[in-house]
């Protein structure tokens, strides 16, 4: 398959890498220092499996410099850059060619698509942790690499079948969601608490889930999206806020969060975008938020970087 990684930081290394070295036509779209050390020394992707080395790498900073129309986009961008970046894809995109968002929140493929149109866009989640340690160098340190996504109208469709075979064949674990905004909101209880929450106290996941003067508070957190989840009717599992409570605990102690990284290295972070988000659905439901407020207030004056 033809297939464009829009964002080669930690996920979309993670997932390019192993789509190129199972010999699909893989361009990655980076920029800066990553970049260049991509087109002079390839990708290198390293972690508990072994390491991948992709040498040479396709790799442009131009999504113009692409012969479309591509079979997939693996839009890995971060959810400030949305709408820009969708519009750079633009020229890449024919009738069959699908747009998944990998990203993190709930709102991309909607944002996504009011730019490109819905019939192209899919919503997906990454059950895995990576970055980049060093330009040209990714490495992960879950055990877990799983890929769920699926078209917004819940259809199983025969592109995303496709897709989904080209995935496991390139050995990663691949699901098909019949409800994709079920399965994000799902993700997003855990994902919007803990990147709210580490970044917040500058600690570890061990630090929010473990200390007995933190962990209500994790938990508070995690109520207030089950509970905007329940006003707009997404259908979460009753026990919702046990669950992820429950698959925290089996995350690594030491493990934290992407936004976490972006706050200690002065980058601009996804705050509007997590907590921002669930603050303004509560006040348009009537719904408090206390702990999503603090997070997001107390966040805004980095969100928009500090380097």
């Amino acid at each position: 398959m033809k297939i464009v990684i829009m964002g080669a930081g930690g996920t979309g290394g993670y997932y390019g890498a192993h789509l190129a070295q199972a010999g699909n036509d893989v361009t990655f779209i980076a920029r800066g220092a990553h970049l260049a050390a991509m087109r002079q020394n390839g990708l290198r992707l390293h972690g508990s499996r072994g390491t991948i080395h992709i040498d040479p790498t396709q790799a442009t900073d131009q999504p113009a410099d692409i012969s479309g129309p591509v079979d997939v986009v693996l839009f890995c961008v971060k959810l400030y850059d949305t709408e820009s970046v969708a519009e750079l894809i633009r020229p890449l995109i024919g009738p069959d060619s699908m747009v998944i968002s990998v990203q993190n929140g709930v709102d991309g493929p909607e944002r996504i698509a009011k730019v490109l149109g819905a019939g192209h866009v899919l919503g997906g989640a990454a059950y895995m942790s990576a970055r980049i340690d060093q330009p040209g160098v990714v490495s992960y340190t879950s055990a877990m690499s799983k890929l769920v996504f699926g078209e917004l109208d819940g259809t199983r469709s025969e592109r995303a079948q496709h897709f989904q075979a080209v995935c496991n064949q390139a050995g990663f674990t691949t699901e098909l969601s019949d409800d994709i905004t079920q399965t994000l909101w799902t993700k997003f209880a855990l994902l919007a608490a803990h990147a709210s929450l580490t970044s917040l106290t500058r600690q570890p996941l061990g630090y929010v889930y473990g200390d007995p003067d933190m962990r209500p508070v994790a938990r508070a957190a995690i109520e207030e999206i089950a509970a905007i989840a329940k006003a707009k009717q997404i259908g979460l599992p009753d026990d919702i806020v046990e669950r992820t409570l429950a698959l925290a605990d089996t995350l690594p102690a030491t493990m934290t969060t992407s936004m976490h990284h972006d706050l200690n290295a002065g980058k601009p972070m996804e705050n509007a975008s997590l907590s921002g988000l669930i603050v303004r659905l509560g006040r348009e439901l009537g719904i408090p938020t206390p702990v999503h407020q603090v997070a997001f207030a107390a966040l805004k004056p980095f969100q928009d970087g500090t380097d």
